[in-house]
């Protein structure tokens, strides 16, 4: 054994019905009848609008409303929407189709009324491999978990990413590997969870150089779902730490895009931890084949981030030391010491783009 000579863990498998295959979509109704919905709320964002319109037409008189309005960080208000558009249909449950937002809008209906979920990811944000859910009221994103979020069902189908473009690939395949970088440093951390976690950050920084090149991104894409899937077990299995909280400040306060946040901030929350969690960044650089893990993952994030710096992303050093308030009100666990100094000298390194 490598991690310690005494070898002491608590696992807990979480539950869940997932298919993983080229073409599952056609198996939505199927799922749905499974699940015990007769219709269904169909969620998306905007920007998936048709695909959603698509799975209507195949469920039939299983589509009870298509919902077009999920928005990142899960606002409440955009939540008591949709929660009016459900009652007034009459759905008895939830097919979710998309990223983060549409699955976070999915748990935050499933909170409320219990309703069976249906998720079918087209990014690789994990969320719906977890109990987990985050939510945004007046500036403020708090996260909560409760087993009434869980999804039931999960179909990851491949063909689905087919036309994601890249700059949104990028960033969510790195979000993917935050779940996974913090599963090996948590404090509930455990063999199953590490092997898993290291798998995971092996495919998709393999994958991530692929489809953010010239060839053809399928297969990469491919194995970068996979990869996700095995982050969001990650995610959902134990605790969170300084990355998360991080994130979630930066995310919820200043409306920053999610995983475009997680992307640029992974390599310096690594390095926050770099001395206190050295078996953590021994597996990350084995995964990706560095000799250093923050490191690897700096390099990893120049190929896959649309914005590589906080200046970038429009905020000022006041706004760092706001979030440097903020991120040490409440702090998640975590292997290192969260310290209003050490993580302002943090978000400096991130603020200038500097290699941490």
């Amino acid at each position: 054994m490598t991690r310690s000579e005494e070898l002491a863990f608590v696992y807990t498998g979480r539950p869940g019905r997932v298919i993983f295959e080229r073409g599952a979509r056609a198996k939505v109704v199927e799922e749905l009848e499974r699940l015990g919905v007769s219709s269904a709320i169909i969620i998306t964002t905007p920007a998936q609008a048709d695909v959603a319109e698509e799975f209507a037409s195949a469920l039939g008189k299983r589509a009870g409303v298509v919902y077009t309005g999920a928005a990142q960080h899960t606002p409440t208000e955009v939540t008591e929407d949709a929660m009016e558009t459900l009652r007034s249909a009459g759905a008895n449950g939830c097919l979710a189709i998309g990223g983060g937002s549409t699955i976070g809008l999915s748990k935050a209906i499933a909170l409320r009324t219990d309703l069976p979920q249906l998720v079918v990811p087209t990014t690789f944000a994990g969320s719906e491999m977890t109990p987990i859910l985050g939510q945004t009221q007046a500036g403020r994103k708090t996260t909560l978990t409760d087993p009434k979020v869980q999804p039931e069902t999960v179909i990851y189908d491949p063909d689905l990413l087919a036309t994601l473009p890249r700059e949104i690939a990028g960033p969510s395949a790195l979000n993917a590997i935050a779940h996974s970088m913090e599963a090996l440093y948590a404090r509930e951390a455990n063999p199953v969870i590490d092997m898993f976690a290291e798998e995971s950050i092996r495919a998709l920084g393999e994958s991530v150089p692929v489809f953010m090149g010239e060839g053809d991104p399928a297969h990469a894409y491919e194995t970068a779902l996979y990869g996700a899937w095995l982050g969001g077990i990650c995610l959902g299995s134990v605790g969170m730490a300084i990355h998360h909280k991080i994130c979630h400040t930066l995310g919820g306060t200043f409306d920053l895009n999610h995983a475009d946040v997680h992307c640029l901030m992974l390599p310096y929350s690594a390095a926050y931890n770099r001395e206190a969690a050295p078996r953590a960044m021994a597996a990350i650089a084995r995964a990706l084949g560095a000799d250093d893990g923050p490191k690897g993952l700096f390099r990893l994030m120049q190929v896959a981030a649309r914005v590589t710096s906080l200046r970038d992303f429009g905020l000022t050093e006041a706004d760092l030391d706001r979030a440097a308030d903020l991120s040490v009100e409440n702090p998640y666990w975590n292997p290192r010491p969260v310290t209003r100094e050490g993580v302002r000298e943090m978000l400096q390194q991130a603020w200038q783009g500097q290699e941490p």
